[in-house]
């Protein structure tokens, strides 16, 4: 092996690549990890939660801005429902720029290299090895690698100059970050309707001594404005504004949500994770816990066939069946994201919300409500509450053949 030779090559720094690099190498895989700006962690698009399963595969709690313990939930017309306890963490606010490079390093540590301010910009499969032509600041070069992956977001290059299909869909994310915002401590605030975020839902994330507040919905569901409109119309609001009257924007971000695994996230000598592959979750658009999930899943699996020199097509195709769990959770969550909140209007929105509002629904919220897994809560609200039976039938077969 050469210098310019690499048993996996990954395109994306962030923490899904960085995280792949580190379980590479942790088999003694030779790993290069391409990132195309000059620093990790920029730019910043995302909320910047890590659910508690995702943390402690990296043990990054000198990140962590706020412990997230529970939820205010808004309904359209304004009824509130408070959700969780203080004794256990929901998930993880964190600052995303020292996650990504804590989790980076973790590969770098290990033996892996990495290359900043490099881009792909052609790549060619040969007989035994992926010919990667690369951008960098001192011109073009090749470096060849036995299997090539894309960690390396929505719009992933690798996704696409290989075709390997497109996530089922791409919704949109506007966030501002903001000082003086009147929330709750430990809580995060979930605020939904038609004119704020249509199908989905707001959100208000408590970030340390700031606050991240966003919205995300599908393209097709705004009509004449963006995402930007949607936000701005949420905080001069009449039933809510008195909270944000203080906010003071230091900061905003705009990007896409891919959600929805791609149909062949594997294909001979390439492999897509996490936003490349379309993992978000369609129920809160977050994508470390899955990605990481997905990384967990298949590299015992891509080092064997490493090893054994045999990345065909067929092998792949084989190892990606290692991704059927996962892929079925997925659209499971979809489906009762639909029920529950896609395909429902405002009015009925209401409805829903004054339902959970009752102190055993609550209960039952607590008990077994995860952010990462909502089916377990989701099919027994169907299942022991008679008025969410009709959802029942709007999510039923999804829910039984993913």
């Amino acid at each position: 092996m050469t210098a310019t030779e690499y048993d996996v090559i990954i395109v994306g720094a962030g923490p899904v690549g960085g995280y792949l690099g580190r379980r590479f190498r942790e088999h003694g895989v030779s790993v290069l990890i391409l990132e195309e700006h000059s620093e990790i962690g920029r730019p910043f698009q995302c909320a910047g939660l890590v659910n508690p399963a995702a943390m402690e595969k990296v043990d990054a709690y000198d990140t962590v801005l706020t412990r997230i313990w529970g939820a205010r939930m808004h309904s359209p017309s304004g009824i509130e429902l408070e959700i969780g306890q203080p004794e256990r963490v929901r998930t993880w606010s964190v600052c995303r720029k020292l996650f990504d490079e804590t989790v980076v390093r973790q590969a770098l540590e290990l033996g892996a290299d990495l290359s900043l301010s490099t881009k792909p910009i052609d790549a060619e499969k040969k007989e035994n090895c992926v010919e990667v032509t690369v951008s960098t600041p001192n011109g073009e070069r090749k470096i060849s690698c036995a299997l090539l992956c894309g960690a390396d977001g929505a719009h992933s290059w690798v996704r696409r100059k290989f075709r390997l299909g497109r996530p089922k869909e791409m919704m949109i994310g506007f966030q501002i970050e903001v000082t003086g915002y009147s929330g709750s401590d430990g809580r995060l605030d979930v605020y939904t309707g038609e004119d704020i975020a249509p199908g989905f839902f707001a959100w208000a994330i408590p970030s340390g001594e700031t606050t991240r507040i966003g919205t995300w919905t599908r393209p097709d569901r705004i009509n004449d404005g963006d995402c930007e409109d949607l936000l701005n119309t949420l905080l001069s609001k009449e039933i809510w504004k008195e909270r944000f009257s203080d906010c003071r924007e230091i900061g905003r971000y705009c990007g896409p949500i891919p959600s929805g695994m791609i149909a062949n996230p594997l294909a001979e000598r390439i492999a897509v994770f996490g936003d490349a592959a379309g993992l978000c979750k369609p129920t809160t658009g977050g994508g470390i816990g899955k990605g990481f999930e997905q990384v967990d899943l298949l590299v015992p699996q891509l080092v064997n066939a490493i090893r054994q020199g045999n990345l065909s097509t067929s092998r792949m195709k084989e190892i990606s069946n290692e991704l059927m769990p996962l892929r079925k959770k997925l659209n499971r969550s979809k489906a009762l994201r639909d029920a529950f909140l896609t395909e429902s209007s405002d009015d009925e929105l209401d409805k829903v919300f004054a339902i959970w509002s009752r102190p055993e629904v609550i209960l039952m919220i607590d008990e077994i409500g995860e952010i990462e897994n909502p089916l377990p809560l989701g099919l027994r609200m169907l299942k022991e509450i008679p008025e969410f039976r009709k959802l029942t039938r709007k999510a039923a077969k999804a829910l039984i053949w993913g």
